[in-house]
């Protein structure tokens, strides 16, 4: 319990930006009207690749011994790219829909 209490003293700024940003995060993304998720997806890669990045060099600067911070860093990781392939997985099917279809003789 002791170490709990340390971890999150030590990291208490942390721990409120992390709150702050889900909270921010839920707030812009619930008031985006449905007809532009699809425009906003692009952004929406760029803040992936920053969250993937941000996760990297949090893996780098754990200590070996800091199970928390590494498996914070791999949930990081593997959200991020899930976000990041399918943001660009919706992006591809949008413009194959402006893809002129291609006439048979």
């Amino acid at each position: 319990m002791e170490t709990i209490y340390q971890f999150f003293n030590g990291n208490l700024l942390l721990i409120y930006l992390l709150i702050f940003t889900i909270i921010l995060g839920f707030e812009v993304i619930s008031k985006v009207p449905t007809v532009l998720h699809t425009p906003l997806m692009s952004g929406a890669n760029a803040i992936s690749g920053v969250v993937i990045i941000g996760a990297i060099i949090l893996i780098r600067q754990t200590e070996p011994g800091d199970y928390v911070g590494l498996v914070l860093g791999l949930i990081g990781v593997i959200l991020g790219m899930i976000n990041a392939l399918g943001g660009f997985a919706v992006t591809n099917r949008m413009l194959e829909m402006f893809k002129r279809k291609k006439t048979t003789k």
